[in-house]
Formats: C-alpha cells, structure tokens, sequence
C-alpha cells in the first residue's frame, strides 16, 4: 500500500508508536516508508532501535517528504506543532489527526493546508484491538481518504462519518470509553475483594468476565439485542435480579449517560479552545 510513499508521524508518543507497529506488522508500509519526528533525543534513538525507522527532532524535516503527515502531537502541543509545519507540507500530502478535540477547521488553518483527515482512536489501539471513528475534509481525494483509512485499520476497525460533529460523540464514547470499562471492572474487583476474594483472584474472575462478555456477544453476531442476552442471565427473584435492582435503584444509567454527555460538552470545549473547569460532580447543571 505504502510502497514508494512517506509517512511521517510528527509527535511519536504511544499512540504514534502503535500505528508504526501496526503498520510494520502488518505488511502494510516498509521501514523506508517511515519517519518519526520527537523533541525528545532519547525518545528518538528508541524508535531507531526498536523499528529501524528514521527518526528527527525537526518537525519540517519529516514533513516536508511525506504523503501523509500523522498529527499524533498532544492537543497542548498542537499550535506550536502547526506553526512548526506550516509551508513544509507538500500539495499532495494529506494530513492525517489524532489530536483530541481538535477541529478540521483548526488544523487546517493552522498548516495553511486543507486536505485534512480527522480521527478519533481509543487506548485499545495500542495492541491492534481499537476502533476508531474518522472524517475529512471536502479537499481530500478518494487515494488520500484510502491511505488515511489503511493507516487506521493498523490500529483496529475504524467507521467513517460525514459529519464532523459525531467526533465530538466519538471522543465522549468509545475514545474515553475503555476508561469506563476500566472503572467498572476495578468496581467489581473491590466488590469481589471485599466479599473475601484475593485480589489477584477477584481481578481473574472480572477480566476473563467482561472479555468472555463481549466475546459472547460478537459471537451472536451483534444481532441480539443488549437487553435480550442480559435477561438471558436474569432468572426471577434469582441473585441477577436482585443486583440489577438494586443498580437501576441507584441511577446506574443515568450516571453513564450524564457521564457520557459531561465528555462530549468538554470536547466540545475543548476544539474551540475553552480551557474551563471540570464541573462540580455533588452539582446539578443548575447548581444544586
């Protein structure tokens, strides 16, 4: 796919660092075909050492002989990282974003170049099992949206959308969604601990749990309904019962959808360059 073409990674922390694995494992781009640019020297002779690849501490460096330049800066690092690229990308280039929260119009303006692509991965990209939700702009061909797609497949499935808008859902939902899982399944490895398990144990039982889970649900080809295999489990007056009672009691759901839309009102907040405040969680939106 990326035989006589450069890729060029300009930031190449973990995420970066899983795209040229993923892309080096997969056959799908050589060694010849790569190049990180990193600030950090020690960062830099990692990456040579570990991928053979070449490596830069010059953003316009790496830019300037690339097909497709991969923003993988942190959204904090990002103005200075456009200043650095703008004038140094070639016509035909096509710039590839991983930065949260950062819009389309932001990147483009900033490189002074408009065939931009904007993604949204998530942390389980990093072992090759992410899904990432993308777009681009109206400037990006048909061979450039291919090349920016073959790149994200090196990090899992990926779903493109028309619509910008529905990578402010994505970062709320499946970008910040493993970090909900995480805290679920540290829940109910506390619960387990506290009803007498041993930690490493509880921790057994719960991993194997949720992954046996969603394995059990693609196996059903994701035409049953969530509801259906949960009842599935749920006897009458038996224990899942009285445990999902007790959740819905609680606000089980609620408390995940709040959650979910305090993630996109900040990534909303973010991509127009709000700073702001986590908001006060014992608070209502009106303050009580």
């Amino acid at each position: 796919m990326f035989t006589n073409r450069k890729i060029a990674f300009i930031g190449s922390g973990v995420m970066a660092e899983a795209m040229i694995a993923g892309l080096l494992r997969q056959g799908m781009a050589g060694i010849e075909s790569l190049v990180a640019a990193e600030p950090r020297l020690d960062r830099i002779e990692e990456l040579r050492t570990q991928y053979r690849i070449a490596a830069t501490p010059d953003n316009a460096e790496a830019a300037r002989q690339a097909d497709v330049v991969v923003l993988s800066v942190k959204p904090q690092s990002l103005v200075k990282a456009l200043a650095s690229l703008r004038g140094q990308i070639q016509p035909h280039a096509v710039v590839l974003s991983i930065v949260a929260g950062a819009p389309i119009g932001k990147i483009a303006a900033g490189l002074g170049h408009k065939a931009v692509v904007r993604s949204m991965p998530n942390t389980p990209a990093q072992i090759g099992e992410g899904i990432t939700v993308w777009t681009a702009a109206p400037e990006v061909t048909e061979e450039q949206r291919e090349m920016a797609c073959q790149i994200l497949k090196a990090l899992g499935e990926e779903v493109y959308v028309e619509e910008e808008n529905y990578l402010d859902m994505a970062t709320a939902l499946s970008g910040t969604g493993p970090a909900y899982v995480f805290l679920f399944m540290e829940a109910l490895v506390d619960a387990g601990v506290h009803l007498g398990f041993h930690r490493s144990i509880a921790e057994k039982l719960v991993a194997q749990t949720v992954r046996g889970s969603v394995d059990y649900y693609i196996q059903k080809g994701k035409t049953t309904h969530l509801a259906t295999l949960r009842n599935q489990v749920t006897s009458p007056s038996g224990t899942t019962a009285a445990a999902l009672y007790y959740l819905e009691k609680a606000g089980f759901r609620t408390a995940i959808s709040r959650a979910i839309w305090a993630a996109y009102e900040r990534s909303r907040e973010l991509g127009k360059g709000q700073s702001g405040h986590l908001p006060d969680a014992g608070k209502t939106e009106n303050g009580e």
